[in-house]
C-alpha cells in the first residue's frame, strides 16, 4: 500500500508548484565547494566563467524554473527528453533541473538504461540482464549534442524563451562538478582479530579502498573488529587490551554494512558484547556474526521440507495433512529472488494443503531470506478446489512471469526481469531435519551392532550438526529453503550456471565498470539459484572457487547425504545407523593402533602437517583413529596395483561431504580455475601434504573434529609437471594425463617410501622447493579418471589450538 501511496502521490495536479522544501533541496544539492575556485578551459561561450559563477548562474536557473513550473511538466519535460520520468517529486525536480542546464544524458553505455542523477553521481536504472540491475554509474555523463525539447504545456509557459536559450546546442554548456563523495572508512584506523567469515587480507584490502587504515595493534584505533566466537572463548589478549583501553569491540558485519551503505555505521550497534545472546531478538540471520548466527540456526526447530513436505508453520504436519496433488501437478513451490542493488534477497513458499478431513487450505509465506519472523505468513482455508488452483497459478504467474503448468509438468521456466525464479525441490526429508540430533544419535550409537569405533562415525555422519554447519558456513543455511533437497536438475542448472561463467570471464574483453557488470550479474544469479543469507558480489577466482565451486559441491554432496539418511527422525528401525551404513556399500574398519599401516599413517600425517592459520590462530592435528575403507564404487588395491606410477596422497573434505565420497568415490572438481584445487580443471586433486588437506578438512573453532582421506593414485604412464597454472586443461582433461603442481613447499624425498609393494608414499618433511613463485604453497597432483583413484583410509583427526594458556579459575570468595 505505501508504494501504491507514493506514486499515486507522485502524480498530483498539474497546476502543484515546487514546494520550498524543494528549492532548498535543490540549492543544497549543488552547493558551492569551499575549495578556491578555478577557471574552466574549453567551455567556448562560457569561458572565463569560474565554477563558482556556473554554480550561481545555475541556482538562479533553477529558482526561475521551479517558480514557474510544476512536477508534472518537469516530468513532461523528461519525457520529451528521452529521460528518466519516474520516482518521487523531489528527484523529478533534481533531474530536470540538471538536464535543462547542462544537457540531456546519453543513455548508459552498458545496458542502454536511462542514467539519473543522484546526489553526487549519475547512475543507471536499467536492467543489465533479466537477473540483476545495471550497476553503472558515473561523475561524468556523456550528454546528447541536440537542443532540449519542450511539451505543450511548458512551450507556453512565461519562461518557455529562457529554457530554448539555456538548451540550445550553439552555445556550449558547461561541465557539472560534483562533490567528491566520502568513504566510510575515511581517516579511522581499524584493527582485526581472530577467526573471520574473510581472511584479515581481504579485510584490509577493503578498508584501504574505503579509506581507512589497518593497525595491528589496539592502539589508536577506532575500533577491534573479531568473532562473537573470541568472548564464548574467553577472548584473546588482543580484545582484552581494547576493553581495558575502552577500545570499541565490534562484529565484522560493521564492515560489510558500512561499506554496502557508504557510510560508517554506529560503533554501538555493533558492540561484541550485546550480540551473543540473540534468542528471542529476532534479529534476521544476515545481521548475524557467522558464529552467532550458528547458535542460533543450530538452537532452532528448521522448517525445511520436501517436495511432499507441509510446512511446519502451518501447524498440519503433526495432522496428517498432504500437498495436494491432481492431475499430476504437486502445488508445492519454493522461489526467490536476489538483486542486491534493489536490496532484494526474498524468498516465497505457496502450498495447497488437504487436511486429513479434506478440507484444503492454502499456504502463502513471503519474506527476506534469514529474517523468518517478519515474513507475510498466511494459512487460509478455500471451500472450492478448482478456485484455489487457479488462484495458485495465478500468484505463480504473478511472481514469476511463468506459468504453473508449465514448469511443474516440463520444467520449462524463463527468468523474467525483477521476478522470482523457482527452486526445484525433489522429494523426501533434508538432512537438516531428518538427520537425529546428537542425543538421539547417542543412543542409537550405543545400542548398534556395529564396531564401537564405525558406529561413533556413523553418528557423526549422520547428524543434523554438521549438515547445518556446512550450510551455515557457506552462508546457504536459510530455514526456509531446503538447499539440501534440491532436484538434479536444479542442481545441473547451477552447474551450468559456473561453467558458463568461468568460460565467460576467461575470455572477457570488458574493463572497468562493464567487467564489474558481468561480475556482479552473474553473482545475482547465483544467489538466485542458491538463495544466501549473506548474498554478495563476486570480485575474483578466488571468490568463484570459495563460494560458488566449493559451494556448489559441497550442497550437492549434502544433496546426496539427504537421500542416504531420509527420514531418522521417525525411524522404527532398532539399528538406524547400521541400516545407513548398509546403504552405503563399502566397508569402514578400525585400524588397530599398533598396526604397521596405523603407524605409517600416523608418522605420514605428523612429517607432512603444518598447523592451519585463523587468524592469529594456530591449529594443530592429532589422530584420533584411523578407518581402512573398501568402496564398491572404487578400484580395489588389487586392480590399482595393477596401473603405473601409484602415490599415497591426503584428501581434504568437509564432514558434510564423506557420506557422498564413501557411497560414490570422488568426482572431478566441476570446474577450471587459477586457483589451489580447481587450477587443473575437471580431476580429482590430491595433495602429498596433509597440511594442505586439513585447509579443507578443518572445520571451525568450536568444533574440532574434522577427517583426513588417504587415497591411492595412478598418475598414469605420463605425468606433466606444472609450477604455474596450465592455460588449457582440456587435452589433460580429454587424454586423462596424470598431473604434478609444484608448490612453494614439497616433502623432503630422502624420506619417501615404497608400500605394499610399488605403491609410493611422499612422507617426509616440508621443505622450500625450488619454485619459489609458485601460485601453490603445496604440490597438488591430479587424476582425470575415477577409476585411477581409490579411498584406502580416513583419518579422524582433532585440530588443538596452539600455544594458548587458560587461565585457572580463581576460588569463589
Amino acid at each position: 500500500m505505501k508504494v501504491h501511496e507514493t506514486r499515486s502521490q507522485a502524480h498530483q495536479s498539474e497546476e502543484k508548484k515546487v514546494t520550498r522544501k524543494q528549492k532548498a533541496e535543490s540549492k543544497s544539492q549543488d552547493s558551492s565547494s569551499p575549495k578556491k575556485a578555478k577557471t574552466e578551459e574549453g567551455t567556448g561561450p562560457e569561458d572565463g566563467k569560474s565554477m563558482a559563477d556556473i554554480r550561481a548562474e545555475f541556482e538562479k536557473f533553477c529558482k526561475t524554473i521551479t517558480d514557474h513550473l510544476s512536477v508534472k511538466q518537469m516530468r513532461e519535460i523528461l519525457e520529451a527528453n528521452g529521460q528518466y520520468s519516474a520516482g518521487d517529486d523531489d528527484a523529478v525536480v533534481l533531474r530536470c533541473e540538471d538536464i535543462m542546464f547542462f544537457g540531456p544524458l546519453e543513455n548508459c553505455p552498458i545496458c542502454g538504461g536511462k542514467l539519473e542523477c543522484a546526489g553526487d553521481s549519475y547512475h543507471c536504472i536499467g536492467d543489465y540482464s533479466e537477473w540483476s540491475s545495471c550497476i553503472y554509474s558515473t561523475r561524468e555523463p556523456s550528454r546528447r549534442d541536440e537542443s532540449l525539447k519542450l511539451p505543450k504545456s511548458v512551450e507556453s509557459t512565461p519562461i518557455s524563451d529562457l529554457i530554448k536559450k539555456r538548451g540550445d546546442t550553439k552555445k556550449s554548456r558547461p561541465r557539472r562538478e560534483l562533490s567528491a563523495p566520502t568513504k566510510p572508512f575515511d581517516g579511522m584506523m581499524i584493527s582485526l582479530a581472530g577467526r573471520l567469515t574473510r581472511t584479515h587480507q581481504y579485510w584490509k584490502s577493503e578498508i584501504e579502498k574505503q579509506g581507512g587504515k589497518v593497525n595491528n595493534s589496539v592502539t589508536g584505533v577506532a575500533c577491534l573488529v573479531v568473532s562473537p566466537a573470541e568472548r564464548d572463548r574467553g577472548g584473546s589478549s588482543k580484545v582484552a587490551e581494547a576493553v581495558e583501553k575502552g577500545v570499541p569491540v565490534v562484529r565484522e558485519a560493521w564492515l560489510s554494512d558500512s561499506i554496502k551503505k557508504e557510510k560508517a555505521q554506529p560503533l554501538d550497534a555493533y558492540d561484541i558484547a550485546s550480540d551473543i545472546a540473540v534468542e528471542g531478538k529476532g534479529i534476521p540471520l544476515d545481521k548475524m556474526d557467522p558464529s552467532a548466527e550458528a547458535l542460533e540456526t543450530i538452537r532452532s526447530e528448521l522448517e525445511v521440507f520436501g517436495k511432499r513436505g507441509v510446512h511446519r508453520d502451518t501447524k498440519m504436519q503433526d495432522e496428517g495433512a498432504r500437498i495436494l496433488e491432481k492431475d499430476g501437478l504437486l502445488y508445492n513451490c519454493a522461489l526467490s529472488v536476489c538483486n542486491q542493488k534493489n536490496n532484494l534477497n526474498d524468498f516465497c513458499i505457496m502450498q495447497l494443503i488437504m487436511s486429513p478431513e479434506n478440507h484444503l487450505h492454502m499456504y502463502y509465506r513471503k519474506g527476506k531470506i534469514g529474517d523468518s519472523l517478519r515474513a507475510d505468513d498466511k494459512l487460509e482455508e478455500r471451500e472450492n478446489v478448482d478456485d484455489a488452483i487457479k488462484e495458485f497459478a495465478r500468484l505463480f504467474e504473478e511472481l514469476t512471469g511463468n506459468e504453473f503448468e508449465s514448469w511443474e509438468r516440463e520444467k520449462k521456466i524463463q527468468k523474467k526481469h525483477h521476478k522470482f525464479f523457482p527452486i526445484d525441490i525433489d522429494d523426501g526429508l533434508e538432512v537438516r531435519h531428518g538427520a537425529l540430533g546428537l542425543r538421539q544419535l547417542g543412543a542409537a550409537a550405543a545400542h548398534s551392532k556395529l564396531d564401537p569405533h564405525v558406529a561413533n562415525f556413523m553418528k557423526v555422519l549422520c547428524s543434523q550438526e554438521i549438515y547445518r554447519y556446512a550450510l551455515m558456513e557457506l552462508g546457504h543455511d536459510s530455514p526456509e529453503i531446503p538447499i539440501g533437497m534440491l532436484t538434479d536438475l536444479h542442481l545441473r542448472r547451477c552447474e551450468e550456471t559456473i561453467l558458463q561463467f568461468v568460460e565467460k570471464v576467461k575470455t572477457m574483453k570488458e574493463t572497468g565498470q562493464a567487467a564489474e557488470g558481468v561480475w556482479y550479474e552473474f553473482s545475482q544469479k547465483w544467489f538466485t539459484l542458491l538463495p544466501s543469507t549473506r548474498p554478495f558480489t563476486f570480485r575474483d577466482y578466488a571468490d568463484l572457487a570459495e563460494h560458488a565451486a566449493s559451494a556448489y559441491e559441497t550442497v550437492r554432496d549434502i544433496n546426496v547425504a539427504s537421500r542416504i539418511i531420509e527420514d531418522m527422525s521417525g525411524s522404527t528401525l532398532d539399528d538406524p545407523l547400521f541400516e545407513r551404513y548398509k546403504k552405503l556399500g563399502c566397508t569402514v574398519s578400525p585400524l588397530e593402533k599398533e598396526s604397521d599401516d596405523y603407524k605409517m599413517i600416523v608418522n605420514y600425517l605428523e612429517k607432512t602437517y603444518e598447523p592451519v592459520r585463523v587468524g592469529d590462530v594456530s591449529y594443530g592435528a592429532s589422530v584420533e583413529n584411523i578407518f581402512a575403507i573398501e568402496l564398491s564404487a572404487c578400484p580395489s588395491i588389487d586392480e590399482i596395483k595393477k596401473l603405473p606410477n601409484k602415490v599415497l596422497l591426503w584428501c581434504g573434505t568437509r564432514s558434510s561431504n564423506l557420506l557422498r565420497h564413501l557411497q560414490k568415490g570422488f568426482l572431478p572438481s566441476v570446474c577450471s580455475l587459477p586457483v589451489s584445487g580447481y587450477m587443473f580443471g575437471r580431476a580429482i586433486v590430491c595433495s602429498d601434504a596433509a597440511a594442505e588437506a586439513a585447509r579443507y578438512g578443518f572445520t571451525a573453532i568450536d568444533r574440532p573434529e574434522g577427517f583426513l582421506l588417504l587415497a591411492v593414485a595412478s598418475l598414469g604412464k605420463e605425468i606433466r609437471e606444472f609450477p604455474t597454472p596450465p592455460e588449457d586443461t582440456l587435452d589433460l582433461e580429454e587424454k586423462k594425463i596424470g598431473v604434478k603442481g609444484l608448490g612453494r613447499k614439497k616433502t623432503d624425498e630422502k624420506e619417501h617410501f615404497v608400500w605394499k609393494d610399488d605403491i609410493k608414499v611422499p612422507c617426509g618433511k616440508l621443505i622450500p622447493s625450488e619454485h619459489k613463485d609458485s601460485v601453490l604453497e603445496y604440490n597438488e597432483y591430479a587424476v582425470y579418471d575415477p577409476q585411477q583413484v581409490s579411498i584406502r583410509y580416513l583419518v579422524a583427526v582433532k585440530f588443538d589450538e596452539q600455544g594458548v594458556v587458560y587461565d585457572a579459575a580463581e576460588p569463589e570468595q
